[in-house]
């Protein structure tokens, strides 16, 4: 099966204009575990992004982790695209280039075991819901910045879906999310919320657009079982842990040290090469 990851850097130069490109150590490792292990279970994995990630992958000798290529393909999203409210635009861009069916996945998200079982007959899947909190889903009335789109025509009593993994069986569906997206950020350039309007157009949205067009919609786990091990091992999702990471270096040299470890039992070729990376070096020491 075809996945993809993708990598839009534009953010990051608006939030740090005079800082040369970098990602932290413990995103890099669990990149190179997530395209590894999908590789090794699940199929193909290729990167789109733009220019300047290309360019910071090769110079860390990091291109070898998709076998699917690195594709530049992000350079020609639109200037009138706001980056700090749509830091994950690249992603859904990206998304709107590959053809279903295809697995967008992001970089802190691991599976460890095959999923095709659990994709058989959906038009699209998510790794799960989530709740209609409003300090993160708020209604209609929070989106006074957008114009010209139909918010009125979506149904808001659907759960969103958190897409850290999302599948797209059905490609017509997939071109109609993704023009649907593309439309509401471009009808939305003075946003000035960085939670809210990213989490509608990426999550609420494809809830809302599979309901809409009564596409068949399927979640591969929920929360309970993703951080209670009920899954049963299938999936990693890093997001909820950076903070803490960031927080405390001991917590943050550990799980760096495990994915190292990690990455050396089931890649060891690989590791090697990912060892000589000096930021990483010490982790596998």
């Amino acid at each position: 099966m075809q996945a993809f990851h993708s990598n839009w850097t534009r953010p990051f130069f608006i939030r740090n204009p005079h800082i040369e490109y970098r990602i932290e150590p413990f995103e890099l490792l669990t990149t190179a575990l997530s395209a590894l292990e999908w590789r090794r279970e699940n199929g193909s994995i290729r990167m789109i992004c733009d220019t300047p990630a290309k360019r910071y992958y090769e110079s860390l000798g990091l291109c070898f982790l998709w076998d699917d290529g690195v594709y530049p393909l992000l350079d020609t999203m639109p200037e009138d695209i706001n980056a700090t409210a749509f830091w994950a635009a690249g992603k859904l861009y990206a998304l709107s280039a590959v053809p279903s069916p295809c697995v967008m996945l992001d970089t802190d998200f691991i599976c460890w075991k095959s999923i095709s079982n659990l994709l058989d007959g959906p038009d699209t899947a998510a790794i799960h819901r989530e709740d209609i909190m409003p300090s993160i889903y708020p209604d209609q009335t929070a989106f006074a910045k957008t114009e010209g789109f139909p918010l009125d025509s979506f149904d808001w009593t659907v759960q969103p879906f958190n897409t850290a993994l999302a599948y797209f069986g059905n490609d017509e569906f997939r071109r109609y999310y993704t023009d649907t997206v593309i439309r509401f950020m471009r009808c939305s350039p003075d946003a000035d919320d960085t939670l809210t309007y990213m989490v509608f157009a990426e999550q609420r949205l494809l809830a809302m657009c599979a309901e809409k067009k009564h596409a068949h919609a399927a979640v591969l786990s929920d929360l309970p079982a993703l951080f209670g091990g009920a899954q049963n091992g299938y999936f990693t999702h890093i997001w909820g842990f950076k903070q803490q990471m960031r927080e405390n270096p001991e917590l943050y040299e550990d799980f760096c040290r495990r994915c190292a470890a990690r990455l050396q039992k089931d890649f060891p070729e690989e590791s090697k090469t990912i060892a000589k990376i000096a930021e990483l070096s010490p982790f596998f020491a």
